[in-house]
Parts: C-alpha cells; sequence; structure tokens
C-alpha cells in the first residue's frame, strides 16, 4: 500500500442472537443448531472474492458485529482473522473490536486470546426491570461486573447504554449515566431509544402497550448527556458517541461517518468501496437470510453491487459527516468527490435556527442542534 492509500476497514456480520430483543431491527436470527460452522465457511469463502476487488490495503480495522458475535467461538474468530490476515495484512496496531453482551464475560479471555483487543459491551440500562423490558438476559450488577472482567482483559472497552426508554425520566437516567462515568471508562455509546418499524416495540407502540418518553423529554435527557459527559471528561465527538481523547475513539466506526471505504461480510451486511473516485463509489448488499448467504458465498454471488450515482453518495456523505461533533462536513472535499454541495435552502434554515455554523469550508452542529441531527442532515442533504 501506497503511503498516500485509503484506509480499508473490515465488518464481519454475525446475525445469530440466543434471544432476539424487541427493540432491535438488525438482520437477526435465532441461533440454530450446525449453522455457525457453515457459516464461517462461508464468511471466508466471501473475504477471499472481496480481495480481488480491494487490491493489496492493509486492514485498519476489523468489527465483529451483529446479532451477538461473542457467540462466536475463538477459534472461529481466529479463523477469519487469520484469512483477512493472509489476504491484505492486519496493520500493526490496528483495532480489532466485537461487540459483547454482559453475560457471555466468562468468554472474554478466549476472545481476547482470539486477538481482539477492543470490547463493545451491550449494557444498554442498569435497572433490572428495565432490562427485563429491553428482552435482555442480564441484570445491572452482571453488568458491571462484566465491564470490570473487560477492563482486565482489553486494551479498549466500550459500553452501550439506551436511554429515553418507557417510565424512564431525567433523573434516573443521570443515575444510571452516574454509575457508568464511576468506571472510568474511555469511551462510551449512548443512543436514544427509537421505536423501528417492524419490531416488537413498534407492535406494542401501535396498541398503545408501549409509550415512550416525549419528544421534550427525550431531549431534555440528550443535553443531560451532554452535560455530565462533558464534566466527566468524555465529551461526545459522535452524536451518539464519547471519548476522552481522539485515541480512544473508535476508528473503525470513523470510518462509516468520514466516508471512508470498508468491505463487510455476512448475511445482510453493507460495503462501501471507492472514496476517491467521483460518481464510481460501489455499495454492496450481502444475502440478508444466512441459509441463502452460505448458499452463494462459495461462488462469490453473496454480494449483491451497484454503482451508486453522484447525488446518492453526496446525499450518504452529508448523513454521516455531519454526525461528527467537531470535524462536521467538510464541503469541498464532498464537492470533490461527488460534485455536489449542500443544499443552500437547507443550510440557511439551519443556520438561522443556530443549529450549524460554520467554520471555513465545514459545516458543524451547533450543541442544541446535535439533538436534531437526522433532520438537520435531511435539510443539507443534495
Amino acid at each position: 500500500m501506497s503511503a498516500g492509500a485509503a484506509p480499508l476497514g473490515l465488518y464481519v456480520h454475525w446475525p445469530y442472537c440466543a434471544r432476539i430483543c424487541p427493540y432491535c431491527d438488525f438482520n437477526v436470527y435465532k441461533a440454530a443448531n450446525g449453522a455457525p460452522d457453515a457459516l464461517t465457511q462461508a464468511l471466508l469463502a466471501d473475504l477471499g472474492h472481496w480481495r480481488a476487488r480491494t487490491g493489496p490495503r492493509p486492514l485498519a480495522s476489523v468489527h465483529f458485529g451483529g446479532g451477538t458475535p461473542s457467540l462466536m467461538t475463538p477459534g472461529q474468530i481466529e479463523a477469519v482473522l487469520a484469512r483477512a490476515d493472509a489476504l491484505w495484512g492486519i496493520a500493526p496496531g490496528a483495532e480489532i473490536g466485537l461487540e459483547a453482551n454482559p453475560n457471555e464475560a466468562a468468554a472474554f479471555a478466549g476472545l481476547a486470546r482470539a486477538g481482539i483487543n477492543r470490547l463493545s459491551l451491550g449494557v444498554q440500562a442498569l435497572d433490572d426491570a428495565s432490562l427485563a423490558r429491553l428482552g435482555r438476559d442480564h441484570d445491572a450488577a452482571g453488568a458491571l461486573r462484566a465491564a470490570e472482567t473487560a477492563r482486565a482483559l482489553f486494551s479498549r472497552v466500550s459500553i452501550d447504554l439506551i436511554y429515553a426508554r418507557e417510565e424512564q425520566g431525567p433523573q434516573d437516567w443521570a443515575r444510571e449515566l452516574d454509575q457508568v462515568l464511576a468506571l472510568g471508562l474511555d469511551h462510551l455509546s449512548l443512543y436514544q431509544l427509537t421505536i423501528e418499524p417492524g419490531t416488537a416495540f413498534a407492535r406494542q407502540a401501535e396498541r398503545g402497550r408501549l409509550v415512550p418518553p416525549g419528544d421534550d423529554a427525550a431531549a431534555e435527557m440528550y443535553l443531560l448527556t451532554q452535560d455530565l459527559t462533558e464534566a466527566a471528561g468524555l465529551p461526545a465527538y459522535e452524536i451518539s458517541n464519547h471519548a476522552r481523547s481522539r485515541k480512544d475513539q473508535s476508528v473503525h466506526n470513523r470510518l462509516y461517518w468520514e466516508g471512508a471505504d470498508w468491505i463487510a461480510i455476512g448475511p445482510g451486511a453493507h460495503s462501501r468501496l471507492g472514496a476517491h473516485a467521483r460518481g464510481g463509489r460501489i455499495a454492496a448488499e450481502a444475502a440478508r437470510r444466512p441459509g441463502e448467504y452460505i448458499a452463494r458465498a462459495a461462488s462469490g454471488t453473496a454480494q449483491a453491487i451497484e454503482t451508486l450515482d453522484a447525488r446518492a453518495e453526496a446525499i450518504e456523505r452529508v448523513l454521516m459527516g455531519v454526525r461528527l461533533v467537531e470535524d462536521g462536513l467538510d464541503t469541498q472535499r464532498l464537492h470533490a468527490l461527488t460534485g455536489h454541495g449542500v443544499d443552500e435552502d437547507g443550510l440557511s434554515r439551519g443556520l438561522a435556527r443556530a443549529q450549524v455554523r460554520r467554520e471555513g469550508a465545514r459545516i458543524v452542529l451547533t450543541r442544541s442542534g446535535r439533538a436534531f441531527a437526522d433532520a438537520v442532515a435531511g435539510d443539507l442533504a443534495p
């Protein structure tokens, strides 16, 4: 790889879960006997087909997501990493991350030996009643113990939490967030609960059996999140992600937000390639159902590949890029890569509402604008 070559990431989607959470709209399936080994072989085959498209570019990051990738055995993880290293080379010091559940703490040592160096722990709540409502199979005490186990084994640990849950108020959220901040971790992912179409929560909401906090209460919790994390030295660097310093930020996720290149394997996984070719960015989506993915991977037909037109690429870059709190959206780079700028009327509205500000060629969300990031980004999209 030449010194100026763009970074490349690898995402590995493991779709199996012991149970399906009612808020989840990811491409997930109940774990089935016999399928994991077949899926592993399909992942290895898919890697080989991707290598022909990317050329020799060492991997800056590898991320195992899902689903529940901590259900993978250390041997399965090692096989994927060894194949990726043989095909591209994993760059020295690369981030190798994995998402895990707290009740799988007994497996953490094996994950570390397999090569994982960053663990994202899906705690989601520190209230036992809320955890049961969210369909989680751990309790708050177990989550805190798992966090301590993870800290002893991995050089980098992050915790995921969900707020604006049913019957949760700002004081409730502040107590939970204070508990997590007291752990002294260097990264947190703090997500507002959204009711996604097709989920069990969406069906419950339609029937009036689920009533999340209103918009005003959710906005109050978002601003409270900013206050507490900033005071603890973990300011937001992206709408929902907080880190103690630049080195503690997620390398892999920044590839998404910055519009860099990544390849993705596993059922339903999405890839993007061609960060430096105007109007020629490749978008790929793998077959969604595990059985279909497994059947098609050996022949190289597991991925449906298309080329984005320049406007579609520009929209993606705006929607993702504006989420970065300090860097914001680089409009000069946007134009150089796609030939498009932002929507000027949308920008004028954002400036008038003090939701965005200009910093040279960059458009940056204001602190209040971050609470409406999706709407603001939609206004800016060309």
